[in-house]
């Protein structure tokens, strides 16, 4: 293990066993202190599409073909905008989100896990009667994941509202080539517009076909997204060049962390990677954002939000499912006095992460490692 980084726990346990949901963990406000009468009703407002996932852990290699393969661990989850909504609500964001939910079990299923367990506001949301729930199979093996979906065409009023509700930031998927009318009214407003990016399919790479990046107050590429779109050798020139379109710039480095830039305040940071034994990486891009737009409306300095969102991307893929293996403060507490506790870490690793100190009161104090994920659909409230 590299002396600057800490290490985190293998997961461990049976998969399918079942702890308390996120609704029955201690909370902590991280923007407690700066939230007054007049504050918008809404933190962070998100739009999108929900996918049941199924994931598949356990697996020693890849499905081979014309054989049967058994997974050691099973787990069922809402996915897709579900994994930064659950995110964000979980590090104790008010969290509000606008998406179409099919009239199917797993509609049904998806609507409660986010609504009741994760207490996510879908006012903005609606089922839509006749529509089935586009699903996910994941399989996780080697530090990896292979994934199969499918689903019909969204409905073509599929939630985006043309008015927002006002909220103190929102995060938005950036499309090359296309505009999201809701982007540029959500920023009118003074929301704190968040972008990421999917891949290029069409392998363009130009900045000026991400035309809502002008409405933005931070973009969070790949470190080989940031590259392309810029023409960049070297991710962290990438993320300079980025500002220029953008005030302020992250750009992810895989097992090596991550770089930010604040072209406003001349910040720069870097932040390593948590060593840990990697059970499934689904939603982790999505934990990282959520982590960085908690620490950027809390107003804290960009080494430690980019530290959070390193932490809880590290934290989330110990645990398997892309909503529901987002921490909690409860996670963020077990794991911070866990490490506090090794002989082995490095003193200067320590420090990096004592802006925790003060947020994480005893109380938070839990076993490690935690387990969430639920194996099957359809048990019932008391199972």
């Amino acid at each position: 293990m590299p002396s600057h980084a800490i290490a985190g726990e293998e997961a461990g346990g049976d998969p399918e066993h079942l702890t308390q949901t996120a609704r029955h963990q201690a909370q902590i406000d991280p923007l407690a202190a700066l939230r007054a009468p007049g504050d918008p009703p809404w933190d962070v407002y998100l739009t999108g599409t929900v996918f049941l996932d199924i994931v598949f852990t356990g697996l020693d290699t890849a499905p081979v073909r014309g054989t049967e393969s058994w997974a050691r661990g099973m787990g069922s989850s809402p996915g897709g905008v579900a994994n930064m909504a659950a995110a964000l609500a979980r590090l104790g964001l008010r969290t509000s989100l606008a998406a179409a939910f099919g009239d199917d079990h797993y509609g049904e299923y998806c609507w409660d896990a986010l609504a009741r367990g994760e207490g996510i506001d879908l006012t903005p949301s609606r089922t839509v009667p006749g529509w089935h729930s586009p699903v996910t199979v994941s399989m996780a093996y080697e530090g990896e994941r292979t994934m199969i979906s499918h689903g019909h065409e969204p409905p073509p009023e599929e939630p985006a509202p043309d008015c927002p509700p006002p909220a103190r930031a929102a995060v938005a998927s950036l499309t090359p080539g296309r505009r999201a009318p809701w982007i540029a009214q959500a920023a009118r407003k003074g929301t704190r517009i968040f972008a990421d990016v999917g891949w290029d399919d069409t392998g363009a790479w130009d900045l000026a076909g991400l035309a809502d990046l002008e409405h933005c107050e931070a973009f969070l590429p790949n470190a080989e997204e940031a590259m392309r779109y810029t023409g960049s050798t070297c991710p962290k020139a990438a993320a300079h060049a980025l500002t220029e379109h953008v005030p302020v710039a992250v750009v992810t480095l895989g097992a090596e962390g991550a770089y930010a830039v604040d072209r406003r305040t001349g910040e720069t940071a870097e932040v390593p990677a948590i060593a840990v034994e990697a059970l499934d990486p689904t939603g982790a891009g999505d934990v990282f954002v959520a982590g960085f737009v908690t620490g950027t409306l809390a107003g804290w300095p960009l080494a430690d939000r980019l530290a959070l969102a390193g932490l809880t991307a590290a934290l989330s893929v110990q645990e398997f499912g892309g909503s529901l293996s987002a921490p909690g403060w409860s996670e963020i507490g077990a794991w911070w006095r866990r490490v506090q506790s090794l002989d082995t870490q490095n003193p200067a690793a320590l420090r990096r992460y004592a802006f925790l100190d003060p947020l994480i009161p005893a109380h938070l104090d839990r076993p490690w490692p935690l387990r969430r994920a639920v194996p099957t659909i359809g048990f019932g409230r008391n199972a």
